[in-house]
């Protein structure tokens, strides 16, 4: 067996165990839903009266942002597990078993990427109660979410180095959310990028959650305002959040396996 097929292998045990604590401590997976509910009923119902796009529907402009930020703060699981277990030092018990060093983040990463499906799912019928429609085919409907969980791969790998550099899981909890909030808000998830002060719409529209809301935007038919932005990456939305997302990856994986390797020896 080669090496990547054996940390494969390793790695799709960890998942496992990580999925049987969800399992065993149902109240993880219901939370993590709930806030996301919460963000659609509010905006499409209280703050949505107030925020008008021209010629857009704004509970369908509104859904492909809640998707995205949903998946990006479901990525802060990967932290604060990462961190439970370095506390607890089930690390310690890992590094003592005949398995790949990377299988723990391998598992921790993919379990956390099934865990954001659940909610997707649920996520996206909570859309379809509010008036949320896709207007285009099944394959532009699939593309935009493996668009989504490209994403929200690259973005649990970004928590685990965040979770493999603080001390408990109260930091990671804390470290793992608040960087979230000015990321996701500072984007076009819930209002335009034009309605933006001006040295606030460039970063705007450059900021990696912009382009996978513009993608899910432009695959689901849900119309928008992005192509009056003269961004290169709002009119090539999806070229644009695979490479955000793939250079995630290419930053995040050796910093996270560097950091795991320097965490398991403290």
């Amino acid at each position: 067996m080669s090496v990547l097929t054996q940390a494969a292998a390793d790695g799709m045990v960890v998942a496992r165990r990580n999925l049987i604590k969800v399992k065993r401590v149902p109240d993880l997976l219901i939370f993590t839903t709930i806030q996301p509910v919460m963000f659609v009923l509010l905006f499409a119902y209280v703050f949505g009266g107030a925020i008008h796009p021209k010629g857009v529907n704004y509970r369908e402009f509104l859904m492909a942002g809640i998707f995205t930020q949903t998946v990006a703060f479901g990525s802060a699981i990967t932290a604060i597990g990462l961190a439970d277990d370095l506390q607890k030092g089930i690390i310690d018990r890992f590094r003592s078993l005949p398995m790949a060093r990377s299988a723990v983040l391998v598992g921790r990463t993919t379990s956390d990427l099934v865990n954001n499906l659940i909610v997707m799912v649920v996520m996206s019928l909570c859309g379809l109660l509010v008036g949320w429609r896709i207007h285009r085919s099944v394959g532009y409907a699939l593309l935009g979410y493996i668009v989504i969980f490209a994403f929200a791969f690259a973005m649990s790998w970004v928590s685990a180095t965040i979770g493999l550099s603080v001390s408990s899981v109260e930091v990671a909890q804390s470290a793992g959310f608040i960087w979230l909030f000015p990321v996701s808000f500072l984007s076009n998830a819930f209002v335009p990028t034009s309605q933006l002060t001006r040295f606030l719409r460039p970063i705007a529209d450059w900021n990696p959650m912009s382009s996978v809301v513009a993608s899910a935007r432009e695959l689901f038919g849900n119309k928008g305002t992005e192509k009056l932005s003269t961004a290169w990456s709002m009119h090539h939305p999806v070229v644009t959040a695979l490479g955000w997302s793939l250079l995630l990856l290419l930053i995040f994986i050796p910093l996270s396996v560097r950091k795991y390797r320097a965490a398991a020896t403290r």
